[in-house]
């Protein structure tokens, strides 16, 4: 009881002090600590786990989680256990949500035409993880006391509410550009430490920049709801490729990833989504 009393009296003690400091900074302020992060992640996962619809196949699933814990291995928030789900649906997209929870949907895998392109996405998802983006964004929008209802229990129903809008648009809430450009930063970092063309990360968002308009358009809503301007994501994404020291052997494809590309597109059809 007395740790809630202090936990209280902080969150009273910061929230007046935000008052004083006005809304440009708020952006930067996290009030969630990395046990209440990780909690909240969990609690965000069970919810999921009955409202997504997930491919199950062990040798996709285990590639995907493979892929995935080698970007997490070199990410710049090594310290936390990293979890990956395949969701199936055709939406050309992932999403994280926080304490390391990480989805890929099948949309993005059958999109992907190379190993190195679906691990620029996944490098970017793990850097909205590693820079604590989703608390961020939620202390900002949702607003300090919706947060700390939230963290103590005051409040049970807006857990289903963001999980609502997890399932709807594959985020809690829009990241910053400034985000979204971190996140891209610490992606190219990781698949250049994972041993893995960070090329492939440019190479993606070229591919749909391309798409977008065209037959591709309909799978791609999510990811252009949440995510600017791939073209300009691109030149940057060289831009900082640019910068690293030359590295031979960087990988762009494997085996593995066309074997688990191509069970899935064996797989039978995901159901359309309502509306669709």
């Amino acid at each position: 009881m007395s740790a809630l009393i202090a936990r209280c009296r902080s969150l009273v003690i910061v929230s007046v002090a935000t008052s004083l400091m006005g809304c440009a900074t708020v952006g930067q302020i996290n009030l969630v600590s990395e046990p209440e992060e990780l909690a909240m992640g969990d609690a965000f996962a069970g919810e999921l786990e009955k409202e997504l619809r997930f491919i199950t196949d062990p040798t996709v699933v285990g590639y995907i989680e493979a892929l995935g814990q080698s970007l997490a291995r070199v990410s710049q928030r090594s310290n936390i256990t990293y979890r990956f789900h395949v969701v199936d649906t055709d939406e050309v997209n992932a999403f994280a949500v926080p304490g390391g929870y990480l989805y890929v949907n099948r949309g993005l895998i059958e999109a992907a035409d190379t190993e190195a392109e679906l691990a620029g996405v996944l490098g970017h998802e793990i850097g909205h993880v590693v820079g604590k983006h989703s608390a961020r964004q939620m202390t900002q929008q949702l607003g300090i006391s919706a947060i700390a209802g939230m963290l103590l229990g005051q409040d049970p129903g807006m857990l289903a509410q963001l999980t609502t809008q997890i399932v709807a648009t594959g985020a809690i809430t829009s990241y910053s550009r400034d985000m979204e450009s971190e996140a891209d930063t610490y992606g190219v970092q990781e698949l250049y430490d994972a041993g893995i063309d960070p090329n492939g990360l440019a190479t993606f968002f070229r591919k749909l920049e391309d798409m977008r308009g065209g037959q591709g358009g309909g799978t791609l809503e999510q990811f252009f709801s949440t995510h600017p301007d791939p073209g300009a994501r691109a030149e940057a994404v060289l831009n900082q490729i640019a910068s690293l020291p030359p590295k031979s052997g960087l990988r762009k494809d494997s085996a593995a990833f066309r074997e688990a590309k191509a069970r899935v597109l064996a797989l039978p059809r995901p159901p359309s989504a309502p509306g669709q």
